[in-house]
């Protein structure tokens, strides 16, 4: 590891600085037995996506609330009662033991934060979706196709001033404020300070301190989860997250149909917004308190799959600035993750273009003897046993299929075995046969 500061390093250097820290956590194991685990488990884990060949294929769990129904509990009781809820991530983990624990922090949010806030982006349980379901998108036009140059020119003030106010109830207050560049001289502060004074952003700060509280008693009772799990012999996976710039654009900001007839109507804002959120999502990873908890940066992909847009518009909207983030990211000794959601068949070759042995993709429905060929030559490929085989197969199918496919995807190193998509329930013996295997045959 360099000793030099860190903007005198080398990516390489960095990625090895961010791997030591993720070997060796700052923390003391209660037994020998414990340290040996997590050493094995992190350098099996970090061999994979280094593409090199290690004792065994390492396994990770993507689950949702599975946790939660695996302790006889409801999604609406995980994002309800924060005692059940670290309880039942805690004993998934110690039941299946994985090679990373699963992690409760996607999944353990009281909803009383978003219903404090005035969280319109989503439904989720108890509040517009079942309590025994996940959450859902409210899929709208959260941006106006009127916005784009609003975005393109300050991100920032784009999403304080306008964004907020429209999805976050708590929010409405900040449409009011004048621009915080009144700030450079003195004649114009008070025209910013006054909006502060409005009784929408009275009412909204209110409900932003009284949020506050919950997200601090949801860190009490869940963060020592983790350390708990870390000293019982089992690392962290992915540390951080972002988006694709066309994500971050076509999910939440337009929407599916919005960004789909923008592509047609006005492709070259389409670009334009996507190149200017290269930087937005780099520093995303960064801006949170802390920095990333290990290199591995968790990248959800949506509309890039098949089937969404063509080969052509792949080429024009999608790749070239999710690779750009993707670099970025590399030249910070981060490990990009990608989580090919979908099918990426027709996308292989075009995300082969990367830097070898420097991220790890997630496929879901995609041939992974095609990946193997294809971008598992440059990158550790992840996945795939299907959640239907997991929901309604026999112990005996599961081993079949993860046979066939660590045949299929291990060879040589670089593969981790993983459900294709996110888990919120199965057959506990079903994902114990899964993991049994990659122990047993997946041996090098």
């Amino acid at each position: 590891m360099s000793d030099r500061p860190w903007a005198d390093m080398t990516a390489d250097e960095r990625r090895a600085s961010r791997l030591e820290q993720w070997r060796k956590p700052s923390l003391e194991f209660p037994t020998p037995e414990a340290a040996a685990d997590y050493k094995a488990r992190i350098d099996r884990l970090i061999a994979a996506l280094s593409l090199e060949i290690p004792d065994r294929v390492p396994v990770n769990i993507t689950s949702g609330f599975w946790p939660a129904v695996h302790a006889g509990i409801t999604p609406y009781d995980a994002m309800t009662d924060l005692t059940k809820a670290a309880k039942a991530w805690t004993e998934f983990t110690l039941d299946f033991k994985p090679d990373v624990f699963v992690s409760p922090l996607m999944y353990t949010i009281p909803g009383s934060l978003f219903e404090t806030i005035d969280y319109k982006l989503y439904a989720w349980p108890g509040h517009g979706a079942a309590k025994d379901a996940s959450y859902q998108y409210n899929e709208r036009e959260w941006m106006l196709p009127e916005d784009y140059d609003a975005l393109i020119s300050d991100p920032t003030d784009f999403m304080l001033r306008t964004y907020l106010p429209r999805t976050v109830g708590a929010y409405a207050g900040f449409a009011g404020l004048s621009s915080v560049f009144d700030f450079v001289e003195l004649p114009f502060v008070p025209s910013h300070i006054g909006g502060w004074g409005s009784p929408e952003m009275i009412a909204g700060l209110e409900k932003l301190t009284a949020a506050a509280r919950i997200v601090g008693e949801w860190s009490e009772a869940i963060f020592p989860v983790l350390g708990q799990l870390m000293a019982a012999g089992f690392p962290p996976y992915f540390g951080g997250a972002t988006k694709a710039p066309f994500d971050i654009l076509g999910d939440t900001l337009r929407g599916t149909k919005g960004v789909i007839m923008d592509m047609f109507r006005q492709p070259d804002k389409v670009v334009a917004a996507c190149e200017r959120l290269v930087p937005v999502a780099i520093d995303w990873v960064f801006k949170r308190p802390g920095g990333p908890a290990t290199p591995v940066i968790f990248i959800p992909l949506h509309k890039g799959a098949d089937g969404f847009m063509s080969d052509e518009q792949f080429h024009k909207f999608y790749w070239p600035t999710l690779r750009a983030v993707l670099l970025g990211l590399i030249e910070e000794g981060c490990i990009p993750f990608l989580f090919a959601e979908g099918r990426y068949g027709s996308r292989l070759e075009a995300i082969m273009d990367l830097p070898k042995g420097k991220t790890v993709w997630l496929f879901d429905q995609t041939d992974m003897a095609r990946a193997k060929k294809t971008i598992g030559t440059v990158a550790c490929i992840q996945g795939n046993v299907p959640l239907s085989l997991i929901y309604a197969g026999t112990p005996q199918e599961t081993v079949e299929y993860t046979r066939g496919l660590i045949d299929s995807a291990a060879e040589g190193g670089g593969f981790i075995l993983d459900v294709g998509a996110v888990a919120d329930g199965g057959k506990p013996e079903n994902l114990h046969a899964m993991i049994e295997t990659a122990a047993e045959y997946g041996r090098y």
